[in-house]
């Protein structure tokens, strides 16, 4: 029987246009996934309802037709799957694995003990085992639900690793450090789900053998790892490629007004001016 093709994932999240750092993960995981002789899929991480926009999720997808890119379809789309996490989230509260948090963003700054590796105040666990709370949630309270990182250690007290794969797809592992994300969220108040929890589920539905994306989020696929192991998914290898920065020295982003790839459309340049210059032939 012939191995099965390697699988690699673009997945953006429709809350702004594409900039010149998404065109270089995607051409980048196009260009990784050819010379693998795998597949390359787009999945749309639609789960903020507040941010991401069908508009945007159909302007993407012309971006990276526009580009050159070929794709597999149907497209996944997250917000089409919110019955699967709150699934998966019902099993880890079944294991006591998670817990309710009632807690504001300004009470979590006021009580944080350090910050987590996106710089944001990392929790100190003021709902757990607090005594009002499932009084609370059963009255209607708002809440998330945390990842309860000491239960989940015991529950899965080997040591974890990630596997890796360079640009050229030699594999390669480093362990993974989970703690150092402390109590993460993994269901939102507004959504039965958060990033972290999502993407893992995503992956392992979707069959994906190659993560390749930027170095901004190689420090969740600890946490990731984590989730896979207590979940019982498979773990992708991971490449993690240097990001685009603008003349200041910061990454390109939708929230600073990076150019879009619309915008650099409606200048004359073309997809293949943007490939070359991202260094795609």
């Amino acid at each position: 029987m012939s191995a099965r093709p390697p699988v690699f994932r673009f997945a953006p999240s429709p809350n702004g246009r594409l900039h010149l750092g998404h065109a270089y993960s995607a051409l980048l995981n196009a260009e990784m996934a050819g010379r693998m002789h795998g597949r390359l899929l787009v999945r749309i991480e639609d789960i903020d309802p507040t941010r991401c926009r069908p508009d945007l999720a159909e302007a993407m997808l012309a971006d990276l037709r526009w580009l050159g890119l070929r794709f597999e379809e149907p497209v996944r789309r997250q917000s089409d799957h919110l019955a699967a996490y709150a699934a998966a989230l019902a099993s880890l509260q079944a294991r006591g694995l998670v817990y309710p948090c009632l807690c504001s963003r300004r009470e979590i700054a006021q009580a944080s003990i350090g910050r987590d590796p996106d710089g944001a105040p990392l929790y100190p666990g003021t709902c757990r085992g607090r005594a009002d709370v499932a009084e609370r949630v059963a009255a209607g309270t708002p809440h998330a639900w945390r990842l309860d990182m000491r239960a989940a250690r015991a529950a899965c007290p080997e040591p974890l690793c990630v596997d890796t794969a360079d640009a050229a797809g030699t594999p390669g592992r480093r362990p993974a450090d989970p703690e150092r994300w402390g109590d993460a969220v993994l269901g939102r108040k507004d959504v039965p789900t958060s990033y972290h929890l999502a993407v893992v589920l995503d992956d392992a539905a979707q069959g994906v053998t190659h993560v390749v994306r930027g170095q901004d989020l190689e420090a969740a696929t600890d946490l990731h790892r984590l989730l896979q192991r207590l979940l019982g998914l498979p773990s992708p290898r991971y490449h993690h490629h240097a990001l685009l920065r603008d003349p200041d020295g910061e990454k390109l982003a939708k929230s600073r007004g990076s150019p879009s790839l619309a915008d650099l459309r409606a200048q004359g340049v073309t997809a293949d001016d943007i490939r070359r210059q991202l260094g795609f032939p």
